[in-house]
């Protein structure tokens, strides 16, 4: 069964809702979707359309109202659930959603971000070391692995516009780079990468200066996926044209 996974960071689910997300939750029916920076809990919108639309859904809001946190919407009961990674320093800002299906397991993520300053900075590489670990051990006993999220992160210079004015930026620093050149060299793949190679690919774009309208953005949202699913993988994509956010939804589609 081919199944799609969507990730999006909706920077706001209720003002997500507000510019017509729903409605392209109904166009793209995705099978399992993840969303970052929810900034909400269920009792702060209507979730009635999930249930109409036949979705089951696991929330992990953070603990500080209106920040952060990640949510799962998913037409496949899931055989497991887990919220956050047993770490109460990241959990308490709502990082983390484990799903597993059959032999698969998906984690849904949200990457802290560094750019308001050296704190936190110094708490996003913390995280990255974190994360690492928990996916090492998680492995051991799940060895099929898709990694769903808004990682904060332009992988290379294809990853982002004007590489060269970017170096010294949170979210292109050479540190970060190298942590994801050694995630990805431990066995998983990038899943787009394996479709498309051509630049000025992104995912998110700021909001100042036009920039989406002129497509000087980052590419800072995947989906990894451990090397023993790419023979099941059948497509990636990143969906540019989705509009509700200053990110927009990336996907990936595999044979469960």
């Amino acid at each position: 069964m081919e199944t799609s996974f969507y990730s999006f960071n909706v920077n706001g689910l209720r003002a997500a809702i507000k510019k017509g997300f729903c409605e392209w939750m109904l166009e793209a029916k995705p099978a399992v979707l993840c969303l970052q920076e929810i900034k909400a809990t269920p009792n702060d919108i209507d979730i009635s359309f999930l249930t109409n639309l036949g979705y089951h859904h696991y929330w992990f809001p953070a603990q500080k109202k209106g920040y952060s946190g990640v949510a799962v919407f998913t037409k496949l009961k899931p055989d497991f659930v887990a919220l956050g990674i047993d770490n109460a320093e990241h959990d308490f800002e709502g990082r983390v959603i484990r799903t597993d299906y059959g032999d698969v397991t998906h984690i849904a993520t949200y990457f802290p971000s560094g750019t308001s300053g050296d704190a936190r900075q110094a708490y996003k590489m913390k995280f990255l070391n974190d994360f690492d670990e928990y996916i090492a051990k998680l492995r051991t006993a799940r060895p099929n692995i898709i990694i769903s999220g808004d990682i904060n992160i332009a992988h290379k210079e294809i990853d982002i516009n004007h590489p060269k004015k970017h170096t010294k930026m949170s979210g292109f620093l050479p540190e970060e780079r190298a942590w994801v050149d050694k995630f990805l060299a431990k066995g998983f793949t990038d899943s787009f990468r394996v479709f498309n190679q051509q630049p000025e690919q992104y995912s998110w774009w700021t909001y100042r200066a036009n920039a989406r309208e002129k497509n000087l953005g980052w590419r800072i949202d995947y989906n990894f996926i451990t090397d023993t699913l790419k023979p099941r993988l059948k497509q990636a994509a990143i969906h540019a044209n989705v509009v509700q956010s200053d990110h927009c939804p990336v996907s990936v589609v595999l044979d469960l």
